[in-house]
């Protein structure tokens, strides 16, 4: 299996682009770009401002007429003339981005590669709509599925099964079939008042928000005249701020943050002992013992900071 263990040895990286928006690569995204001297861009779904940080001389293929043996062919021709190839699949390369095809055959061909994660539109699409897909006591799980089209579902995976969990819903590929969703997320147990929100090409210019529930989903997606690159998401966590503020920040908060919830780094005094930390006791009482100059960086702070890394000569330069 070639999956390369450092980066040095990898001929080809898969990686993720984002879902539009050329601002949300990572900065191993950006700089394997840079490097890159073949660019395999998924031009259908990733944004062609990507390829702006390619090199001049670097050469760039749009893979959405291509087939899966024409972009392999182009990787196995510049992997022989000992090039490096930057394959960028939109959102993140493990959810719906053929990945493991093209790994396989990298595989029979010992061609060593690399993947690189990436923003993907389901957290693009919360991001937008203001939403936190795991809200206590509402919905702690998170499903990611797409409804069965041209191409068949494994039997066991249908969205009526998934429905009857009732927790936050994602759904894939899927907008054209609007209607047959709907039907089966009823069936499956999700009450016609139940939240939804559609989003159509997330991060990109001409991105549009649908608001809705699922009695008039349907209606709704029609009206905005939505029939691709949309995400369906489904469920309670998506429910608008309740008017009592208050209220809605009491009966849901996070217990990780409660005053009362102990745990390693808050609270729990023979550990933060045997850490070498200060307690919350600590602090009341003014002891300063392990208190450092604020300017003062740590070991471990100095390992991670980002201009050890090349991104920048010194931190926080203007």
């Amino acid at each position: 299996m070639p999956l390369a263990t450092h980066e040095a040895e990898a001929s080809v990286a898969f990686i993720g682009a984002g879902p539009g928006d050329p601002e949300l690569l990572t900065l191993k995204a950006l700089r394997l770009i840079v490097r890159a001297d073949v660019v395999i861009y998924a031009d259908s779904l990733v944004s062609s401002d990507v390829c702006r940080y390619a090199r001049p001389e670097a050469t760039i293929f749009g893979s959405a007429s291509l087939t899966l043996e024409k972009i392999i062919d182009i990787m196995l021709v510049a992997v022989a003339h000992g090039q490096f190839v930057a394959r960028l699949q939109s959102g993140d390369p493990a959810l719906y981005g053929a990945l493991h095809e093209q790994q396989r055959i990298l595989d029979r061909h010992d061609v060593n590669y690399i993947i690189v994660p990436g923003v993907s539109s389901v957290f693009a699409a919360a991001a937008e709509i203001g939403v936190e897909l795991t809200v206590p006591d509402v919905a702690q799980s998170l499903i990611l599925t797409r409804h069965a089209g041209r191409i068949a579902m494994p039997e066991k995976e249908t969205l009526r099964s998934f429905a009857s969990h009732g927790t936050t819903l994602c759904i894939f590929l899927s907008i054209s079939r609007v209607r047959q969703i709907v039907a089966e997320l009823l069936d499956g147990g999700y009450t016609p008042a139940t939240p939804v929100a559609v989003v159509y090409r997330a991060t990109w210019p001409d991105q549009k928000i649908i608001r809705s529930v699922l009695s008039t989903l349907v209606q709704d997606v029609k009206q905005a005249r939505i029939s691709r690159q949309a995400l369906i998401m489904v469920g309670w966590a998506l429910a608008p701020a309740s008017d009592d503020a208050k209220t809605t920040e009491e009966t849901h908060r996070s217990h990780l943050y409660l005053p009362e919830y102990k745990h390693l780094f808050r609270g729990g005094a023979s550990q933060h002992a045997d850490r070498g930390l200060r307690t919350p006791q600590d602090i009341d009482d003014g002891d300063s013992t392990h208190v450092h100059d604020s300017n003062e960086v740590t070991d471990q702070q100095e390992s991670v900071l980002p201009f050890q890394h090349g991104i920048g000569k010194e931190p926080y330069a203007d």
